[in-house]
């Protein structure tokens, strides 16, 4: 499955593994550079290129792609940082390769290159550039024109995604075997520019060698896993939500929520509103249903009579003694809690409470700031990346962890992590966070375990904000959903089909 993503580590125990079972590493090579220069080839026109070699193996897949260049009859020139005497391995085998001795590399080696290929370090640094390399990389960044990068841009750490020196964005990274968590994860994805992988033949016995620290988000995942409406179904066994509202100036986020559990399929969705709030949800509802809720500490009883199977807690309820009192006798109950926004700033103070209570279906949905507050010493290590922070977060309170970002980590204990890409800047607007609590809550309504309905959601949500673009509200999002829920499952049915006639022809 090719939405795997390995560490750096990991990813040199394949290249291990395939050396062990008769796959050498200079045939990975070679099969690495010719595809860096088939993408090349691909999206330029022959121009000046500069290859700017590193001394390992990197450096070593840059001497291939130039070859293969200059037999495609591109004007090529190579670089090398360190002397050629110094190439140890495959790296000094594909120097071979290149036939000539490379140019020292220097600064003013790019003043005449009109694409530069970066082979210097990829992901085999893990610390800052410094000295020459920093300078070699600072002189790339300045020139204006386009970069390749091979494996990673060098300076960017392939396992914490992050550049804490010197770095050269590429406007297309290519990749070998699986992706990096930096391809995937913020603000190292965005260096990569277009992100291409590429097979170079490690077996597929290599999961006997590894797993893989996560996994990138999409239907395959899920889907199907996802409720389907069936002949004799009526409202209760569809599933029943309950959304809490805050006070009367403060109905709009749970209505979204709302809105948008029932548009996921739940067949019964309860605005549990506070006295003031009663009229004002009342006139602004219509299939949503409306009732009373005056007692936080009695939200467990509201829950029970109203045989809920899932509650969404949070979207501007307050914060405050009253929202964690709320959180609490919700949890007492069997109901899955998707906790969001207030639900979660409530305690941060005592985020112990909160996970004292907690049960592993339910869903909490932190931004970056509230995942701050709740787990202060997690947010500040800088040794780790949003993968592993979710997965330590998710370990900590019990239940699953939806870290919200333009790279949406979701972790559970027990399960990979998953990080969703699948969405629009476009959904960086008020009410889309609370639109995303109710899609899983309508979910999980229906019986969809909490890390299955948090990987839908997010992967749903952001596929309505792919289809909307710019200028979408929240209120858009969940009238979108049917149409695109409608699509994905024919799609699905078509890759079934097509999979179960591929298998009968074999």
């Amino acid at each position: 499955m090719h939405d795997d993503i390995l560490n750096t580590k990991d990813c040199g125990v394949c290249d291990r593994h395939a050396a062990e079972n008769g796959v050498s590493g200079e045939s990975l090579m070679a099969r690495a550079g010719a595809a860096v220069a088939q993408a090349i080839r691909e999206r330029w026109a022959p121009r000046e290129t500069v290859v700017l070699c590193g001394p390992g193996n990197n450096g070593g897949d840059g001497f291939i792609c130039a070859a293969a260049l200059r037999e495609a009859g591109w004007p090529v020139r190579v670089c090398l940082m360190g002397g050629q005497d110094k190439l140890k391995g495959d790296a000094a085998w594909a120097a071979g390769v290149w036939h000539e001795t490379p140019e020292r590399a220097a600064p003013a080696v790019f003043d005449r290159a009109d694409l530069i290929v970066d082979a210097l370090f990829g992901a085999g640094l893990n610390r800052p550039p410094e000295g020459e390399a920093a300078e070699l990389i600072s002189a790339i960044a300045h020139r204006n024109v386009p970069v390749v990068a091979i494996d990673l841009p060098s300076g960017v750490s392939g396992d914490r995604a992050q550049a804490d020196g010197a770095v050269a964005a590429a406007g297309l990274t290519v990749t070998f075997h699986r992706r990096k968590p930096a391809h995937i994860l913020e603000p190292a994805a965005s260096l990569c520019g277009e992100i291409v992988l590429t097979d170079i033949g490690i077996p597929a016995s290599w999961r006997d060698a590894v797993q893989p620290c996560a996994r990138e988000n999409g239907p395959q995942l899920w889907f199907a896993g996802l409720p389907a409406a069936r002949t004799g179904d009526h409202k209760h066994a569809r599933g029943r939500l309950a959304v809490f509202s805050g006070g009367a100036s403060s109905t709009g986020a749970a209505r979204l929520a709302a809105r948008a559990g029932l548009r996921a399929g739940a067949g019964l969705v309860t605005l549990a509103s506070p006295p003031s709030a009663l009229m004002v949800n009342a006139s602004a509802s219509t299939a949503v249903m409306v009732r009373r809720w005056a007692d936080p500490a009695a939200t467990d009883a509201l829950l029970e009579d109203l045989r809920a199977d899932a509650a969404v807690l949070g979207p501007a309820m307050g914060v405050g003694e009253g929202t964690r009192e709320a959180v609490v006798s919700a949890a007492r109950t069997d109901a899955a809690l998707v906790l969001d926004a207030d639900a979660l700033t409530s305690f941060e103070a005592a985020p112990e409470e909160l996970f004292a209570v907690l049960r592993p279906g339910d869903v909490l949905t932190p931004h970056p700031g509230e995942f701050r507050r709740l787990f202060p010493d997690i947010a500040a290590r800088e040794d780790m990346n949003r993968i592993e922070a979710a997965a330590m977060a998710a370990g900590r309170a019990g239940c699953c962890v939806l870290l919200k970002g333009p790279d949406t980590v979701i972790a559970a204990p027990g399960h990979l992590p998953v990080v969703n890409r699948h969405a629009s800047p476009a959904l960086a607007t008020a009410g889309s966070g609370d639109v995303l609590a109710g899609l899983i809550g309508g979910l999980a309504a229906q019986g969809v375990g909490g890390f299955d309905a948090a990987c839908a959601a997010a992967w749903l949500h952001g596929d309505c904000g792919l289809r909307l673009g710019t200028g979408l509200i929240a209120e858009d999002l969940a009238e979108i959903l049917p149409e695109r829920l409608g699509t994905l499952h024919r799609t699905m049915q078509r890759q079934r089909a097509l999979g179960h006639l591929i298998a009968h022809k074999s």
